[in-house]
């Protein structure tokens, strides 16, 4: 073989392997500290060290007080890596001493374009109430103002069993509030739990807010988190379709992987959704 045919060969498998594997989403794809904690990873620096081993561009911890996010900080800094959000609670019947706590936590964010990840509740009100909104508004607005000042951005997170249950009740406060540093997470999982049935009605309701996503495996017909949450290369429903819809709108923003409650070891639960991101994110370019 001549260095013309040989050439060629090379050209050749270049394309197939393009075709086969797909080119990917160029949306960051992050962690969430609920998969990379496990008895061999406990601290954010053996976490960090292991996120960045598997290709993760960063984490999406829960906020344990300042001092754990200085541990977070040093970790991520060491191996070049971003924390995207950060998850902290807002409870509406404890409004002052929510307050009061976000604001050391944004003191100390301060620079780091951090997204405030915030779990909005409320004791004695059912799951997407809308009677005690004036209540959320202020305090989202609050929330919001100090961001503004620190270059923060928040993003409610929709839970399932709280105020803020589903993105439509995000995306609702967020419009009443009408800071432009608010805004919501779609969240898979929890979709899938208390709604699951009409995917682009949810995210035209998110679209103009929306600032994060959070994907894993699931099954389509599952009732509990075993089954709706699962490493990504697992499960029936189909996560492509809804990563080539947020293709489609123009979204370019950061994707957590949700690992609650999944068992077993962290790195090869990683690995397996990191190699199911790939597969399903170069589906989600064909279209």
């Amino acid at each position: 073989m001549n260095w013309k045919q040989s050439t060629a060969s090379i050209i050749t498998c270049v394309v197939l392997a393009a075709s086969t594997f797909g080119q990917t989403l160029a949306n960051p794809f992050f962690a969430m500290d609920t998969g990379t904690r496990d008895v061999t990873h406990k601290t954010p620096e053996e976490q960090v060290a292991m996120v960045k081993e598997i290709g993760f561009a960063g984490v999406g911890p829960i906020c344990h007080g300042t001092n754990d996010l200085q541990q977070w900080f040093a970790a991520l800094d060491k191996v070049g890596l971003k924390m995207f959000a950060l998850y902290v609670p807002l409870k509406l019947d404890a409004v002052e001493a929510s307050i009061t706590s976000l604001k050391e936590v944004v003191a100390a964010l301060h620079g780091r374009d951090t997204m405030l990840w915030l779990y909005v509740m409320d004791k004695g009100h059912k799951p997407s109430a809308t009677d005690d909104d004036d209540a959320a508004v202020k305090a989202l607005r609050d929330i919001a103002g100090m961001a503004r000042e620190a270059g923060l951005r928040v993003a409610m997170y929709p839970h399932t069993g709280l105020y803020v249950a589903r993105v439509e009740d995000a995306a609702r406060l967020a419009g009443m509030a009408g800071y432009k540093n608010l805004g919501v997470t779609f969240n898979l999982c929890h979709w899938l739990k208390v709604d699951g049935k009409d995917l682009d009605a949810t995210l035209k309701a998110a679209q103009p807010f929306l600032f994060c996503v959070t994907i894993n495996g699931a099954d389509a017909d599952g009732k509990d988190w075993k089954a709706l949450i699962q490493p990504l290369d697992q499960g029936t429903y189909d996560v492509s379709l809804l990563l080539r819809r947020l293709a489609k709108m123009g979204y370019t923003g950061p994707i957590g992987l949700q690992h609650y409650g999944i068992k077993g070891d962290a790195h090869d639960n990683l690995k397996h959704s990191m190699d199911g991101w790939k597969k399903l994110s170069a589906a989600a370019t064909k279209e």
